[in-house]
Formats: C-alpha cells, structure tokens, sequence
C-alpha cells in the first residue's frame, strides 16, 4: 500500500485552496441574523484573521449608517442585506458616512434584485448570497487584502515527527526540494531545531548565519535582514540554516517567530517548516498557523498514539481547515514487528499522505553525500511518492502516470522496420 490517497473528492471546504491571512486590520459586521452574527464571530477566531480585530453585532444597514455618523469606519465593513430594504438605497446613504478607503463586503439575500455591476459602483468591494459559513466570512476577507495588494501569500507546509527519529525533517527536506525543482516554485526551508537541526547537512550547506540571526535579532526582521540570511540551495530553494551549537540555550515565546513567517510570505510563494519534536507554545502556534501539516510516523504504538494526538488537538485548533495530513515512514524495516498500515489508516480515520518504503542504503546514501533522494536514484519509487506529495502539498493535485500501451514496443519495433525500410527510397529521390 506504498503510495499517495486522494481525499479531494470527499473534502468539502476546498482541500487545495490557499486562503492567505490578513494583516492587522479592524473588521465591524451588521448581521440581520442569528446564523450570520455566529459565523462571522467564529471566523474572528480563525487563525487567518488571528491579526484582525473583528466585532460583529445585529442591525444591518440601518445601524451601520446610524454608527458611523458619528464615528469613523474601521478597514473593513461587512453588512448583511434581509432583502427588505432596497440594497442600493442604502449603500448610496452608507456612502455618506464611509471615510476613504474603507472596504465593503455585502452578505446579499436571494431577495436582492441589484445587478452586480452597480453594487461595485456603488463601492462593494465583493458581494456574497446568504446564508454563510464561517468559511465563507474568512475567504471574503482574506481575499479582499491578497487580491488586491499585489503581493505574494506565500503558502506555509509544517513538517513534523510524531516521535523523534522518524525521519520528518528528511520527508520536510526532499519534499521542499522537489517543490522547487519540478514546480519551479520559488521555496525555503526553514530549520527550527535551532540545535541539533541537519538541514544545511541534508543540502551540503554550511552558511554563517540562519535563523537564529533572524529570531534573535533585536530589530523586527525585514525582507533585507531576511535576504541576506538565507543560504541559496537551488534555483528556486533556499534555506533558513539553524545553527546546530550548544553553546546556548533557546527557549523562545509563542509569538517569536511569527515576524518571520510573516516577512517571507510576502515574498516566497512556498516556506516548508521543519518543526522540532517538541510540544511547546511556539512549535504548536507554528503548526495551528500553517497552510497545511504535515505528521511523519513510523508503523509502531507510540507513533500511532501520538499522531492520533496530535490529529485531534490541531483538528480542533484548526476546524475551517484541510485536517492535517500524516505519512508513515520506513514501513518494512527487516525484522521489526510494525503495525500494518491498513490497521495504522482505521486508527486515525483517514488515509496517510504516503507510504514510505523503508531502504537504509538509498536514504544513508543520501544523508552522507548531502543529496536528495531523487539526486541519488531518479527512477527510485520513493522519488515518485516525493514528487507526489511535492504537488499535492503545493496544491497541483497527485502527478499520474501515462499508462504504457501494451502494443507500444511491438508498434515502435514495426516503427523502425518501416523506417530502415524506406530509407534508400528517401536516398534515390
């Protein structure tokens, strides 16, 4: 059962859409129901909109011009319409309190007959027909501030081990790697053991300075200080080195390295954590604010009890998200009692990402020349089950196979027959 499980068809909040957060920004919503005020309160808790600070009460159109006669609007008005009032009427009169800049976001009822083109005249930045989930709310926002900025969301992937040793950062490595290489997507990695980290081993990289200089620095990082750190791997990859020393103790709070995460999304289209196993607040807040997880286990009953924990607190931290993903690797280690991977699929309730063959030559191999797996064995099923994950974790879906013709060697022998055969015919005219 080596290989990759689609879940898109069963997965009904859009499994491959990217939805970036938004920066900090104040949001005020008038709802005419119960429904939209508790979708859009629930989305204040997302993590997209974890910068934003969002207040939704009742009222609609009505109380939106009545408040903001008197005070000025925040970055972000979002009304709901009960079909009762004529929308344009009341946007024109909305318009009369709102401060330049302000964006609208209109949560319209079937009873609306306003055409779209002149609710945007009339300055609705998107128009959304009730009712809402709060999947809803968190996409029309977040749209409004990645759409029109200009700049890059970069989608963040966290890699981690449900156990120590199970191989997550060479699965965080090869797949950051072959993202870069095959997508040609401009990627870094970022190694978070800050002591005992192999990232720049894995790349056969030693630079100076990495994400220790970033962490630490009194400053707020920016894209200059961010720049000048990275060690460039590839064309299209580099890398966040940690320093792998002991001459210090790092202990960080929750919120330290979010400036970082913040800095490269603007500017790297895909940034592949590789996540210490360790639980403490900084390693979970990375995790609940990635754009996808994934967990690395190997077949045995700690692994299985830990990803089992792990699904359920980040599914919990995470319930307008993909659920996280998980891998097994090193599956058929010679002589190691494992559990069957059918067994390991009904525990979590749902289908690994990939099924990783254990080969203590191909992966050793590649470990002590500082290559990835595909440079060491190209045609190696392991290097298909990377380049799998690399697209579906980049949001391309699984890469298929041409299926091969039965007919196809006895057409390209009888091929090259016609082919010598009319040769001299060619040579003559």
């Amino acid at each position: 059962m080596t290989g990759i499980h689609d879940e898109e068809a069963d997965d009904p909040q859009h499994p491959e859409e990217h939805i970036a957060p938004v920066p900090r920004i104040s949001v005020q919503a008038f709802c005419e129901t119960e429904q939209t005020l508790a979708a859009i309160t629930a989305a204040g808790l997302d993590r997209r909109l974890a910068k934003a600070h969002l207040t939704a009460k009742s009222g609609g159109l009505n109380a939106a011009i009545d408040v903001y006669d008197t005070m000025p609007t925040p970055n972000v008005i979002v009304i709901e319409s009960d079909g009762t009032r004529d929308i344009l009427e009341g946007l024109d009169d909305l318009a009369g309190v709102c401060d330049p800049g302000t964006r609208v976001v209109v949560i319209g009822n079937p009873n609306d007959t306003a055409p779209y083109r002149e609710l945007v005249r009339r300055g609705v930045n998107d128009y959304v027909i009730g009712p809402v989930e709060t999947i809803d709310v968190v996409r029309s926002i977040c749209s409004l501030f990645s759409a029109s900025e200009a700049i890059i969301t970069g989608r963040i992937i966290a890699v981690v081990g449900a156990k120590g040793g199970v191989g997550a950062s060479t699965v965080a490595h090869n797949v950051a790697w072959t993202i870069a290489r095959d997508l040609s997507l401009d990627s870094v990695v970022i190694d978070l053991d800050l002591a005992f980290g192999t990232a720049g081993l894995d790349y056969n990289q030693d630079p100076a300075q990495g994400i220790a200089n970033a962490v630490l620095s009194p400053d707020r990082p920016d894209t200059a200080l961010i720049e000048r750190l990275l060690a460039k791997c590839s064309d299209h990859l580099s890398l966040l080195a940690a320093p792998a020393t002991l001459d210090r103790v790092y202990d960080f709070g929750a919120e330290a390295f979010d400036a970082i995460f913040d800095t490269l999304r603007m500017t790297t289209p895909c940034i592949v954590l590789d996540v210490p196993h360790q639980w403490s607040a900084w390693t979970k807040r990375a995790l609940v604010n990635a754009d996808d997880i994934v967990i690395v286990a190997e077949p045995d009953l700690a692994n299985l009890r830990n990803t089992k924990n792990m699904l359920s607190v980040l599914k919990s931290a995470r319930p307008n998200d993909r659920p996280p993903l998980y891998c097994i690797n090193q599956v058929g280690m010679h002589k190691r009692a494992e559990i069957d991977v059918k067994s390991f699929a009904k525990t979590m309730e749902s289908q690994p990402l990939a099924v990783i063959p254990f080969d203590s030559k191909l992966f050793s191999t590649a470990a002590n020349n500082g290559q990835m797996i595909a440079e060491v064995s190209r045609s190696h099923r392991t290097t298909e089950l990377f380049q799998n994950m690399a697209n579906r974790l980049a949001g391309r879906g699984e890469v298929k196979k041409p299926r091969r013709s039965l007919l196809g060697p006895l057409l390209k022998k009888l091929k090259g027959k016609t082919t010598r055969g009319s040769a001299p015919h060619r040579k003559a005219s």
